[in-house]
């Protein structure tokens, strides 16, 4: 990473929903922008945030709506992407996180050379951004990558319960996605619906790539 001696804006990026069966992965980012005092006064507010996944839901609720707040009021800054299965199928999990990053980079508005960026465990930046970080744990050691962590799993979740309604044969409202023993008895009765990642369901015998072509 490079020195700056100032930064106009601090960046913490994390993701959501790297490795379920179904439903799209979630990437965001956090910015504060301002002098180094304004961004320590800001992280006071959130000094007791926590990785996402160390928090229950009603929890990750509320920092979610305090950050909503906080961004109306001007305090911060943030930008959601969720990219969809058919372009984790297409590609791979490191290019879809890799292209809501950029999504979400572009949305803030950042200058490159006047940004320094946090992120979470093997994420990274474009080029474009000499400034950066990738943090191992990230989410348990930088408050701004933890708020990050919450927007992430927040938005993604909320996503998942609507897809819960249009598929409720999956339980998509209690696992996310995730590949719980319900989730694959819910494939193996239905077969996979079009929000699952066909690249992703697979066994030791492989009989879940055969039928998720059909």
């Amino acid at each position: 990473m490079q020195e700056a001696k100032y930064y106009e804006m601090l960046v913490g990026i994390d993701e959501a929903g790297r490795g379920p069966l179904a439903g799209p992965v979630a990437v965001a980012a956090v910015a504060f922008r301002g002098a180094p005092e304004s961004q320590k006064a800001i992280y006071a507010i959130f000094r007791k945030i926590k990785d996402s996944k160390k928090l229950s839901r009603e929890k990750r609720e509320r920092w979610f709506q305090k950050m909503v707040g906080a961004r109306e009021r001007g305090h911060i800054d943030f930008a959601v992407s969720l990219v969809g299965p058919e372009v984790i199928d297409q590609t791979s999990i490191v290019q879809a996180i890799d292209i809501a990053i950029g999504r979400i980079l572009k949305r803030l508005a950042l200058h490159p050379k006047k940004t320094s960026i946090l992120l979470d465990g093997s994420l990274r930046a474009p080029k474009i951004y000499p400034f950066q970080e990738t943090i191992i744990k990230g989410d348990e050691k930088r408050k701004i990558i933890a708020m990050a962590s919450v927007i992430a799993k927040v938005s993604r979740d909320k996503k998942m319960l609507r897809y819960a309604e249009e598929f409720e044969q999956y339980g998509f409202d209690s696992h996310k996605g995730y590949g719980t023993y319900a989730h694959y008895e819910a494939i193996r009765k239905y077969g996979p619906c079009k929000i699952h990642r066909r690249t992703f369901l697979t066994d030791r015998e492989g009989r879940w790539s055969r039928q998720a072509q059909v």
